[in-house]
Order: C-alpha cells, then sequence, then structure tokens
C-alpha cells in the first residue's frame, strides 16, 4: 500500500504560497493498477515525485509496503561523465540487485553494444532514452512510477519495448499519470482524481474518468 497521512505540498511563489496538495490522507493500494487523473497543473507529477522521494512533502507523510520504481525512463540520476556501465552499477547496488546480471539485461535489450563502456555525455537523446527505458524495465518493483507511457521513435525498439512493458503489467502494478483516458482505461483499475488539492479514489476506473471529464 501506498499510505498518504496529512500529506501537503506548498510552493512559495511571488503572489504569495501555492497548495498544490490539501492535507490529503488516503490508503492506495499496491495490488491493483492506479490511473492518477487531473488537470494540467494540478499535482499530478509532484504527487509522483513524492511517492518516488525525490522530493519531501511540506506536512504530513508518505508510508509504503511495496517495493517503488523510480519513475520511468527517468535519466536525470545518470552521471554523464560515468560510462552507462559504470551508471548502472551503482544503480543496482542501490537497490541490492547484480549489477553484472543488470548489464547483461540493459545491453541486450538496448543493442548499444561498444557504447556501453562510454561516457553518457556522449549519447544521443535517442541512446540515452533506451538505456533509460531498458534500466528501468531491468529491475523489477512491485509498483512502477508511469509519468505518461514513454513514446520511442527507433521502431524495432519500440516493438522490444512495448512487449516488455505488457510483461511488466502482467507481473507488477502502474503507478500511472496520463492525459490519455485511454491508456487509464487500458491500464488500471483504480483511479484517483487529483483537483483543487484534494484526491479523490474511485474502485471503478470508468466513474473516475466520469468524474475527470467534469472538472
Amino acid at each position: 500500500m501506498i499510505l498518504l497521512e496529512n500529506l501537503s505540498k506548498i510552493y512559495p511563489t511571488v503572489a504569495g504560497p501555492r497548495v498544490v496538495l490539501d492535507n490529503i490522507n488516503i490508503t492506495i493500494p499496491t495490488t491493483k493498477s492506479v490511473g492518477i487523473l487531473g488537470r494540467n497543473g494540478t499535482g499530478k507529477s509532484t504527487l509522483m515525485r513524492l511517492v518516488a522521494k525525490a522530493e519531501t512533502p511540506t506536512k504530513g507523510r508518505i508510508t509504503t509496503t511495496a517495493r517503488i520504481s523510480w519513475p520511468l525512463a527517468f535519466s536525470g540520476g545518470f552521471q554523464a561523465a560515468l560510462s552507462a556501465i559504470d551508471n548502472i552499477r551503482f544503480v543496482s547496488r542501490i537497490y541490492g540487485e547484480d549489477w553484472q546480471k543488470i548489464v547483461k539485461v540493459v545491453e541486450e535489450f538496448t543493442e548499444l553494444g561498444s557504447y556501453m563502456r562510454m561516457p553518457i555525455r556522449t549519447f544521443s537523446s535517442g541512446m540515452r532514452a533506451r538505456l533509460s527505458l531498458a534500466l528501468s524495465l531491468a529491475i523489477k518493483f512491485d509498483v512502477y512510477l508511469v509519468d505518461e507511457i514513454p513514446g520511442v521513435a527507433d521502431v524495432r525498439f519500440k516493438k522490444r519495448f512495448d512487449e516488455a512493458f505488457q510483461r511488466l503489467c502482467t507481473e507488477s502494478s502502474l503507478f500511472l499519470v496520463s492525459h490519455n483516458p485511454s491508456s487509464i482505461r487500458k491500464h488500471c483499475q483504480i483511479g484517483c482524481l487529483l483537483h483543487n488539492g484534494k484526491l479523490t479514489m474511485y474502485e471503478d476506473i470508468d466513474a473516475a474518468l466520469k468524474a475527470y471529464e467534469a472538472t
């Protein structure tokens, strides 16, 4: 489960404090995939960063009993001066994984070849995206954080990613932020609507989508 207790996130602005999340108390199950709905600027990505521990709440706390990923395809933690292998070694050790095994999986999935031993700063944006997606999928989690399902330009890699993502959906749960109702309906069983700083959970995904359309 993901337990939000008295959770608030407030940002200072020139116009005064901006309350993004307002004293939220809710228990989100991790045995089913959950879609997070809300209009632009309501705080969906902020909520995901808080769940990922990438930000700290202004008030309250988040307690989790599941193994939760970083946001899928996030590459902001890579050290550009290090090679892909060195970055994978570092991340794998944080999560208690066999780094050599993870390197092998990522190398086969990305087909980056000799670039695996080169600094990430030499990578094109497409190569970097392939590396971050592959690493996200190579380490197993109970719940994967997904801020929009990533688009992939390379047709061949896209096919491999789509197949791997479908397998992931059968083995783990998603915490999915998306503006695409069809993606939410396809991948999620529960919906949470974030509106005016409050988070409301709907056990029926169609009810969640209907509430979202009404905002």
